[in-house]
Order: structure tokens, then sequence, then C-alpha cells
């Protein structure tokens, strides 16, 4: 008889209704660490045919934390590629959608400076609580993480080639004035037959743990938005 599949070990609820914490972020004040790991899916892997990302969120214990889902148009996922516009849903242990992203179409292209990418994360859901904003940059890549008013608390740097071939790549926090690191982004390495035959990444994202919750939710959404624009193959990539 078949061994029944492990049962998913969520973290425990923490304390609700914290002051100034939006329902369903209360887990982000206990942690100073997640990691993000993709799921592989075999129709993707099989056919090539674009499917929409999901990913566990969990704690350094292992424990979910939330469960991520992209919520994109068909056509746009094959025509589009990384490039696509998407909504994403992240969910709590109780199916409750705690954040949701917005990422609108924009050009890839390094050049097109007037159409830098950008996302904006809500929580609840439909209230704005921060924005992901690509910064106009020659060589490395550089981020800005918003509050709700737009003012810039967080700049990430990326490394000057986000190659992701045979070792970790390293995105750095740092303070708004870019002198202090307070944190990063990797991209782990999974070795070569995952990293040819799929496009399903791993991510460590750390910060510290007393950083309000709502940037702790702009930056868990700046390491989706990282991973679509560096890491996210379509399957025209994979052929070549």
């Amino acid at each position: 008889m078949a061994a029944a599949p492990p049962q998913v070990q969520w973290m425990p609820p923490p304390q609700q209704g914290l002051p100034g914490c939006p329902p369903g972020l209360e887990y982000l004040t206990q942690v100073d660490q997640l990691l993000v790991n993709q799921q592989i899916e075999l129709l993707e892997i099989m056919t090539g045919f674009e499917t929409q990302n999901k990913y566990k969120v969990r704690n350094s214990l292992g424990q979910q934390v939330y469960f991520a889902a992209e919520d994109s148009n068909c056509c746009l996922r094959q025509y589009c590629g990384p490039s696509r516009p998407f909504g994403m849903q992240i969910l709590d242990n109780n199916q409750r959608e705690v954040i949701h992203l917005e990422r609108p179409l924009r050009c890839s292209s390094w050049c097109c400076f007037c159409c830098l990418q950008t996302m904006e994360v809500q929580s609840p859901p439909g209230t704005v609580i921060g924005f992901v904003e690509q910064d106009c940059s020659l060589v490395y890549p550089w981020f800005s993480l918003k509050n709700a008013d737009g003012e810039t608390v967080l700049k990430i740097k990326g490394p000057l080639c986000p190659c992701k071939c045979c070792y970790d790549v390293e995105f750095q926090v740092l303070s708004a004035d870019g002198t202090q690191e307070v944190g990063k982004i990797s991209k782990k390495w999974s070795g070569l037959a995952k990293e040819y035959f799929t496009d399903a990444d791993n991510f460590g994202v750390t910060f510290p743990m007393d950083l309000d919750v709502k940037m702790k939710a702009v930056m868990l959404a700046a390491t989706f938005l990282i991973d679509f624009m560096f890491f996210e193959d379509n399957q025209n990539n994979r052929n070549n």
C-alpha cells in the first residue's frame, strides 16, 4: 500500500488584532526569515505550456506561513512570458486572502526607463500598504520599497549579473539612503537538473524582526517580482 502523502505543517496562528497590523500579517511579527518555494508544474515540464505560478512560503522551521497563487490570463502567459501582468493571491492557513499583489504590463527592455517595473501590495485586499518600484539604473538592478504614501523605506540592490547558474544569487536590502544593509533576498541554487528542466525557483528572505509587518509584506512582494524579472524562463528560453 502506498504511503499517504505528508500533511502540510502550518505555522500556529499568532495573536490576532495587533494594533496597526492588517489581519493575517500577525504571522510576520514572529519571523525574521521566510523561505519561498515555487511548486514544480508537471504540465509545464512536459508540454512547455506556461502555467500559473504557485509558491509555498515557510518560516525557518519549515512550517508553512502562506500559500501564493498567480492569477493571470492564459494568452498573456504564453505571449508575454515573464513580462506578463498578473494578480497574486497570498492565503493564510484558513484559506483567507491576506495579501494581494498587482503587477501591470510593462516593457521588459532595460532601456525603457519610462516604463519601469512596478508592483502594488494590498493588505487586506483593496487596501494599499506599499509598492515595489524598479529604479532607473544602467549597471546594477535597483528597486525602491515604498509605503502606502509613496515614501521610500528600503532599497534593494541586485548583483551586476543576476545569473542563476551554479551558485546563489543575492539581492541586498538596504536602508532608504542605501548605506546600511538590513536584509537580503537570496535565490538559491537547486541543482543542475531542476534548474535546466524547470523554472521553479527557491528564495530566502531575511529582514529585521522589528521591521514593520507592512514592509515585510512588501519585501515578500519584491521577491516575486524579482523571480519573474530575472529567473522566470519561458519555454523559448529553455529551448534555446
